[in-house]
């Protein structure tokens, strides 16, 4: 993937921003990325989770809308708080920020202090969480942009399916980020797919492969919940590993383009480079093969692994040809003769982090509805049913994985930085890792 396509990956746009807490850069064609209807009310708008991905979608949300205010914020941490309102307000004059320091909100807990004052609710933190804060939000009527994934478990699963189908009788809108369905590279590619340019997708291969991300360090006098928070990517309960937090984009890919979730999962993975008492108990690769009703096979890889090749995309085979996307808004398909069938310009397109945001309060003025929450869900469980392929060595089934009692998340109103994670170290500092053939889930 080429730089020039690459500039529109978040985490790319994110590192680029002059901001070192996650912020955007204010350019003209973000200002003016949709048109605004009904100005009437100005909408309050909360964060629960501020770092550099809340900072960023809370700079986002406030460009999508002239007449939104920054009401609420809230994060487990006040020094992350903090350091995010800090950057915002080099971003946003006053009367996009109205955060008074009664309403910075921190602790377990605090997201339902900043739901409530809020219309519109963004949804950040670890992903572990987002069940309960999405719950909680649609229980009290907001509007709701929660990032992916949606669920570290089953449970989470479950309750945010209940929870989709009640923001649904409520006519609430809910966008998810998976900002690849907000992306006009890809929905260009699924529309010319659903036209059947490359006729029916029989198999495909998806990929998040590079280096990894950061680590932090053990701190003097931290509470082993408290580090496990601060260094929460490594720990299935509140990450999912990284088949779920960042994988999850390419498989979703794979369930929209063929139209649905797959009905078995298997797969390896394990722990070759990231080995060490700093890495948790996350595995470091994991391939899987994907299995949909219609006889469609998917393969899915992702790695962490320093010196490795990097590769984030997609590509599909159909009965008449083949497609390509990436995240950097690259669109090829070809016929298997070589002819090239269609190839995306992407000079003008908008930023999709952005039209998520655009879009969600275009139909909150306008008295739509959008309903990411379902799809969202279920592309998480079809990462989370990968994770449990790979961990256990076994074919698991949509089924099977559904029915499973599998529970990683506390209720976290019930949690300090005191409690005991759901997870400990061993006397020498080691967590369980999973082992292929003897992990297993029933």
């Amino acid at each position: 993937m080429d730089q020039k396509k690459n500039n529109l990956s978040r985490r790319n746009f994110v590192k680029g921003s002059s901001l070192a807490a996650g912020g955007l850069l204010l350019t003209p064609s973000l200002l003016t990325a949709s048109p605004m209807f009904n100005k009437v009310k100005k909408l309050k708008l909360a964060v629960v989770g501020c770092g550099g991905r809340g900072t960023g979608a809370v700079s986002q949300a406030l460009q999508a809308d002239e007449n939104v205010e920054l009401v609420a914020m809230a994060d487990a941490f006040e020094d992350r708080l903090e350091n995010a309102y800090t950057s915002l307000t080099k971003m946003f004059q006053i009367g996009k920020l109205n955060v008074k320091p009664s309403h910075k909100f921190v602790g377990f807990g605090s997201y339902k202090k900043a739901i409530d004052a809020a219309d519109v609710v963004i949804l950040t933190t670890p992903p572990g969480f987002r069940p309960q804060h999405f719950e909680y939000a649609v229980s009290q009527g907001k509007h709701v942009f929660m990032e992916k994934p949606l669920a570290t478990d089953v449970a989470g699963i479950k309750k945010v399916l209940e929870a989709a189908k009640v923001a649904k009788a409520k006519k609430l809108n809910v966008v998810v980020g998976l900002q690849r369905h907000y992306q006009a590279s890809c929905i260009e590619a699924y529309n010319r797919i659903k036209k059947g340019d490359i006729g029916q997708i029989v198999s495909g291969q998806v990929y998040w492969n590079g280096s990894g991300v950061w680590v932090r360090p053990r701190e003097a006098n931290q509470t082993e919940m408290e580090y496990q928070m601060r260094n929460w990517y490594y720990f299935n309960w509140i990450c999912g590993d990284h088949i779920l937090e960042q994988h999850i984009h390419n498989i979703d890919v794979a369930n929209w383009f063929i139209g649905g979730y797959p009905i078995k999962a298997t797969g390896t993975g394990g722990r070759e480079v990231r080995k060490g008492k700093d890495y948790g108990h996350i595995f470091d690769h994991h391939v899987v093969e994907f299995e949909y009703e219609n006889g469609a096979i998917v393969s899915s890889q992702c790695r962490h692994q320093p010196g490795t090749k990097h590769r984030v995309d997609e590509t599909f085979q159909g009965t008449l040809g083949t497609s390509y996307t990436d995240g950097g808004g690259s669109t090829r398909l070809k016929k298997y003769d070589g002819t090239n069938i269609y190839t995306h310009d992407n000079e003008n397109d908008i930023n999709p982090y952005q039209q998520e945001h655009n879009l969600l309060f275009k139909s909150i003025r306008n008295g739509e509805v959008i309903s990411d929450a379902e799809n969202g869900a279920k592309s998480t469980m079809t990462a989370i049913m990968g994770r449990m392929a790979t961990y256990s060595g076994k074919e698991i089934t949509w089924d099977k994985a559904m029915a499973i009692e599998h529970k990683l998340v506390p209720d976290e109103d019930t949690l300090t930085f005191d409690s005991v994670p759901p997870i400990t170290p061993d006397e020498f500092g080691n967590y369980p890792i999973p082992i292929p053939g003897k992990t297993n889930f029933s």
